[in-house]
Order: structure tokens, then sequence, then C-alpha cells
């Protein structure tokens, strides 16, 4: 496994469609490893291919309301995710491993349900709400070319970001 390079802001293939994965070989478990190494390091939620150059449509997304689990664990791999079913709302901030530094207020789907294929090309669902929700349809946005300073609201400033932590600190407490 190695770390790979994120792509950052301003790099065109941020901006590219993604193609369909079609040979699930050795060449894409090497990506997906790479990717996971990736993510880890990096300390985010969920890291598409594009983000390190690599053009297929092939996400990570971690699931965090797994807290039994390590963070390796947590990793869900999508290959060829589509969202099949969604509803709710959710607007909060949001953020990107691609667009460091900046945030910005975002609505998503409170509840999706994606299907994927695993590594191996067996297909599957994934269910979720919160911050999965988020992740995967942030992900799935980045294999379209799409950031999330397109569907932001507006973008936060330092101080907007510091206050709605602090304010989810101290729900959290009581």
């Amino acid at each position: 496994m190695a770390t790979r390079t994120i792509r950052e802001n301003g790099d065109a293939i941020l901006l590219k469609k993604s193609r369909a994965v079609t040979d699930f070989n050795e060449r894409l478990h090497t990506l997906l490893d790479d990717m996971r190494e990736t993510l880890i390091k990096a300390n985010g939620v969920g890291l598409a291919a594009p983000q390190v150059g690599v053009l297929r449509r092939a996400v990570l997304v971690m699931d965090v309301d797994r807290e039994d689990l390590s963070p390796d664990e947590q990793i869900v791999e999508l290959i060829n995710p589509v969202i099949i079913e969604s509803d709710g709302e959710q607007t909060g901030p949001e953020g990107c491993l691609s667009v460091p530094g900046i945030y910005g207020v975002v609505s998503r789907p409170a509840h999706v349900k994606v299907k994927a294929f695993n590594r191996y090309g067996e297909e599957f669902e994934l269910e979720g709400t919160g911050l999965l929700a988020r992740a995967c349809c942030h992900e799935i946005d980045h294999l379209d070319g799409h950031l999330f300073t397109e569907k932001a609201e507006r973008i936060l400033s330092n101080e907007e970001l510091e206050e709605m932590y602090n304010r989810s600190e101290e729900e959290e407490e009581n």
C-alpha cells in the first residue's frame, strides 16, 4: 500500500466525470488499498478515486456510527455506486480533502440507500443516515466531477465554523 497525493481544487481532473469500473482485478485492489491508506492518513470521512488522480467510479466512506470498529474497519468500499433511494434533509457544515481549509453550508438527504459493488464485483446495498448519508452523496458527486462548493449555500468563515462546532460539543455534553 502507498499513500497517494490528494488532488486539490484547481486540478482539472476533479471536474471530470469518472468511468465505470469493469475489471475487478488486482489493479483495482491496489487502488482501493492505496485510497484506504491515504484516507486514514488524511483523517478524512471519504475519498473518491478522482481525488487521487484516477477517473474510475470508486469511493471510500467511513461508517463513523460504528464506534465499535477501528477506523480501518469503518471504511466501506463502494464501486460504481448509485443512490437508489433518499429522503429527508440535513443542512450543515461540509468540507473536503480536495478543498482544504474551506467549509460551506450544504443541504443533503438525511437518509440514502446506495447500490454498489465490492472489490470482487459482488453487488450490495449500503444504507446510511447523518454523516454517512452526507459522505456518500459528497463522494458520488466527485465521481461526476462536482465539488461541494457548487452546492454550498454559503462558505463559512473560521469564526462561524468554530461557533458551530462549539455549539455541537455543548449539545453533546447536555
